[in-house]
């Protein structure tokens, strides 16, 4: 069977529903970080307490605990995915109005409770929605929807983001909760919209939904190898992203040339990536795509080696800030696709949260040794040195066998639903 054409991966509806379900994921994200930190600075909080507030993101860290249950029980409406999808985003919509209620000042206490509540609820909705775009996307497909998920997720940072502190200033901060709860109704359409991946089996008991997906994993042959690769892949990258802004600020560049740029331009070009990366991939496949991608994404780093040798240069800054973002989105879609394609579709909500946390949590680990090593090293030996720190996982990329850690897969790739299935005229229509 050959390979469908771009055209073709185009006219999948369920891909444009991705931009939906992704905006959905990523609107509380600053709503509880950036945004909420800028509504209590307004109200005088001090610094101290709005430090402590970060300690609300931690669900987003420990998600692969309860991934489990979303994996093991089935909701009686709308399916295994969907069902968890809706209830999630309905319960967000009214907790994020909820904080439009109380004011960080008086009350930070239930401002705190409510915040954790968000965090909660957003995370647990990136697990269903992990799972749900992992089952239901083809294997020519997980490029482009991985992209256009992640659109529509970056989409929803910025609404949260420069939309909500720009409306902070027009209606206050109250009403700007609200209307942000509101929409995140735009998730909540989508997933009345969209597909109910078909075919795969939940765990018989809450035993085998914690146990078998690490069972199920480390059984596979050359499945310590890949996890050492998730590990690796993006090394040099996290811990080049943690000295940037010092960086920059060493360099003499201002908050507002920083922010305009890496935020502003940052954004953009991050986006740019993500949806050049599904195109390509729909002809690379993911494996190639991974290691060209990944080569990218550490050369980049050269691009700060030279602004540390040239100086202070606002040119020189904006290439880099669109070099660095437009590769890191190429290599973040090609490496969500790839994490894809290691979960079993029986427990894909908890082989994604544990693949993905375990990349994440050791980058976050060792890249908190970067400001010694900049601090040793210097700026163009430092950078020089994150270049480096990807020919590990290159290497290791290139020697792993096609299917190394590969499920089997016990069941058939999602198929469409056929016409006038009883479950939902929406349903066929999305597919």
């Amino acid at each position: 069977m050959s390979k469908p054409s771009i055209l073709e991966v185009l006219k999948s509806p369920r891909i444009w529903l991705l931009v939906a379900v992704g905006f959905a994921s990523g609107l509380p994200l600053w709503l509880t970080g950036v945004t909420l930190s800028a509504w209590m600075k307004d109200e005088g909080v001090n610094l101290k307490t709005i430090g402590v507030f970060a300690l609300v993101s931690m669900p987003y860290t420990f998600k692969v605990l309860w991934a489990p249950l979303m994996d093991r029980y089935t909701l009686p409406f709308l399916g295994r995915r969907r069902g968890w999808m809706l209830v999630t985003q309905v319960l967000l919509m009214g907790a994020i109005a909820a904080m439009g209620l109380v004011n960080p000042k008086d009350s930070p206490v239930a401002m705190a409770a409510l915040a954790v509540l968000v965090t909660f609820l957003s995370a647990s909705q990136d697990i269903v929605a992990d799972a749900w775009r992992t089952d239901i996307l083809t294997v020519e497909e997980r490029g482009l929807g991985n992209s256009t998920y992640i659109t529509g997720y970056r989409l929803g940072m910025l609404t949260a983001g420069a939309l909500a502190l720009t409306l902070s200033d027009v209606v206050g901060w109250s009403q700007t909760y609200f209307i942000m709860g509101t929409l995140m109704a735009v998730g909540v359409v989508a997933t009345l919209l969209a597909p109910e991946p078909r075919g795969s089996k939940p765990p018989r008991n809450l035993t085998d939904a914690v146990v078998k997906p690490f069972v199920e994993y480390f059984t596979r042959k050359g499945a310590i190898p890949v996890i050492l690769f998730l590990v690796l892949y993006k090394l040099g990258d996290a811990i080049a992203a943690g000295m940037v802004t010092p960086f920059y600020k060493e360099l003499g560049f201002s908050n507002t040339e920083i922010g305009a740029l890496s935020k502003g331009l940052g954004m953009v070009s991050t986006i740019a990536g993500g949806l050049l990366a599904g195109v390509v991939m729909v002809k690379l496949g993911t494996r190639r795509s991974l290691f060209i991608f990944g080569a990218a994404q550490a050369l980049t780093n050269l691009m700060f080696m030279a602004l540390s040798l040239v100086g202070k240069n606002d040119l020189m800054l904006a290439a880099t800030i669109t070099v660095d973002n437009l590769c890191g989105g190429l290599a973040v879609t090609a490496f969500a696709a790839y994490l894809m394609s290691l979960c079993h579709k029986s427990f894909s909500a908890t082989q994604y949260a544990l693949l993905s946390a375990l990349g994440t949590v050791a980058n976050r680990l060792i890249s908190a040794s970067s400001g010694y090593l900049a601090e040793w090293l210097g700026w163009p030996t430092f950078f020089a040195g994150t270049v480096l720190l990807a020919v590990p996982a290159l290497v290791l990329l290139a020697f792993l066998p096609a299917n190394a850690a590969a499920p089997a897969e016990d069941t058939p790739e999602p198929a469409p639903a056929p016409q006038g299935e009883s479950s939902s005229s929406a349903v066929a229509v999305a597919r």
